[in-house]
């Protein structure tokens, strides 16, 4: 039976090539973003497109239950769509931080809890995260994206063992470095808030090493085949790692101290 998949930030980056990959090898996917405009590149190839706000809950509930009436049940459920801000934390406005939340954070468990009822009923499901090397390594000036990428592994974890005895796979995503229009956003927004700041050199530091990270970017279609690798597994992994840097960037993490790791990574703020 073919299975249908929704995946969320599908109009650019990993959700895009994902997208594709996946209806190129035979799934019904289900593209949803705010930017339906930048979706027609997906519907060209068969893909259905959902407008979709994930810090609107009539705007989940609404995709959710379209998909429900077409075709009365999703298998896979892609959790990409995210917020990139930067800024350091005595800068960046609370309302702001509370934006980027919304998204990386309560929009998917939201959205978790709604296919969660029909994947119980079919005593299968895959649920997908994307995480980020962010979620176990932070930057300076990454605090609130950060926290919500730390906040994605806790909520995936526990997750897992919730919902492990219906049949449900809970997966994790640790990219590196990908080409993605959220690196550009983030640091644009970054220099606003703190570029003319007490936290200026640190802002513009970021920014020039972020500058060489898109230089070496991987290309999106690495994850996209990670996830495809996930899905498919009968026993898949609880994390699944790839692009620029990721594996080892996580190395050092585990055999680095905190303070050794500090000095390292600041000392390519230059």
């Amino acid at each position: 039976m073919t299975k249908t998949v929704l995946i969320t930030g599908a109009s650019a980056g990993i959700g895009k090539a994902t997208a594709i990959y996946l209806a190129q090898n035979g799934y019904n996917v289900y593209g949803a973003a705010r930017r339906i405009e930048k979706m027609q590149e997906l519907k060209a190839l068969g893909i259905k497109t959902i407008s979709l706000d994930v810090t609107k809950d009539e705007s989940l509930v609404g995709c959710v239950e379209q998909i429900l009436k077409e075709t009365a049940r999703i298998d896979i459920l892609i959790n990409n769509a995210g917020s990139g801000y930067y800024g350091a934390l005595e800068d960046m406005p609370i309302s702001d931080a509370k934006y980027q939340l919304e998204v990386n954070i309560f929009g998917v468990a939201r959205l978790i809890q709604l296919v969660l009822p029909t994947m119980r009923k079919n005593n299968y499901g895959k649920i997908v995260n994307i995480s980020s090397v962010g979620g176990k390594i932070t930057l300076p000036m990454g605090v609130w994206y950060h926290a919500s990428k730390f906040a994605i592994e806790g909520l995936s974890d526990a997750l897992r063992k919730e919902v492990k005895s219906f049949g449900i796979d809970v997966i994790v995503i640790e990219p590196g470095g990908t080409k993605s229009e959220i690196t550009g956003l983030g640091a644009e927004y970054m220099l606003s808030v703190s570029g003319n700041t007490a936290y200026n050199t640190l802002a513009k530091g970021v920014a020039n090493m972020y500058a060489k990270v898109e230089k070496d970017a991987a290309d999106p279609i690495v994850i996209a085949k990670l996830i495809k690798q996930g899905i498919e597994a009968n026993n898949p992994k609880t994390r699944y790692v790839g692009a620029s840097g990721a594996k080892i960037m996580l190395f050092f993490r585990k055999i680095l101290s905190d303070k050794f790791l500090d000095k390292m990574i600041m000392s390519q703020m230059k």
